[in-house]
């Protein structure tokens, strides 16, 4: 019998080399996303293996009704990547736009815990595991990410609540914190600004979302009986720098 994982934000970047990584292993996916077109060009590609649900995440009723619209043979979910979120917006705090705030808090936030709270009773059935994407700017803050890298250590923790809060169910929990990655998070953020994105990434050999899907894969195929609590990738060119120091 198939494994089933589940993959939020599956239409674009770590999502979507998710689901080609752990389709091409054998396993059933559900991707969900908000852009049908997209869904139906994967469903095209992987046919039976694959079942789409499209919702948007920050609505917790379409979530709900999604989850329930499941058939028999995608429902015993193994795996819940919670890998849909964004960033918006670059401006330091004092000149952001609230309503960005709001959407980030509701998509990496709110729309995470959401998903977890309806997929964790049939997770529990299966003793499966929940990967939450979060990212290095959890620990790491850096001008202008402001809320971004605020919701990303809200998941870290979150992750680390969730490992104790299911001690004694079987069920693992990793928190997944990449670096810089090159996918469409750029675009996203800028408003479609392919230029910043070129510019961001021009030279850098950033990691991909194969790189990362490979990550993911190599966690949900581990021993059982073995948990990785948390992981951070860079990619080699990408390290510290020095606090910052106003001079007067």
């Amino acid at each position: 019998m198939k494994k089933i994982a589940l993959i939020t934000g599956a239409t674009a970047g770590f999502g979507k080399s998710s689901v080609k990584k752990f389709i091409e292993d054998g396993w059933g996916v559900i991707a969900t996303g908000r852009r049908e077109d997209r869904l139906l060009k994967l469903k095209e590609q992987y046919g039976e293996s694959l079942h789409c649900l499209k919702f948007d995440i920050q609505d917790s009723s379409q979530v709900e009704a999604a989850i329930k619209s499941l058939p028999s043979n995608f429902e015993n979910i193994d795996l819940l990547i919670n890998n849909a979120g964004l960033a918006l917006g670059t401006a330091p705090a004092q000149q952001c736009d609230l309503e960005q705030w709001n959407t980030m808090v509701d998509t990496n936030i709110r729309g995470l815990m959401t998903l977890t709270h309806k997929v964790l009773p049939k997770l529990i059935e299966t003793r499966g595991a929940v990967i939450n994407i979060s990212s290095v700017a959890a620990s790491y803050p850096y001008p202008g990410g402001n809320v971004y890298g605020g919701t990303k250590a809200f998941v870290v923790q979150f992750s680390l609540g969730l490992r104790s809060d299911l001690h004694g169910t079987g069920v693992r929990v990793t928190c997944v914190e990449p670096g810089m990655s090159e996918t469409e998070f750029t675009l996203v953020r800028t408003k479609g600004d392919q230029s910043a994105s070129d510019k961001l990434y021009e030279g850098a050999k950033p990691m991909t979302g194969d790189d990362i899907a490979e990550t993911l894969h190599w966690i949900a195929t581990l021993p059982p009986h073995m948990n990785i609590n948390r992981v951070e990738l860079m990619p080699v060119n990408q390290s510290f720098s020095p606090f910052q120091v106003n001079r007067s």
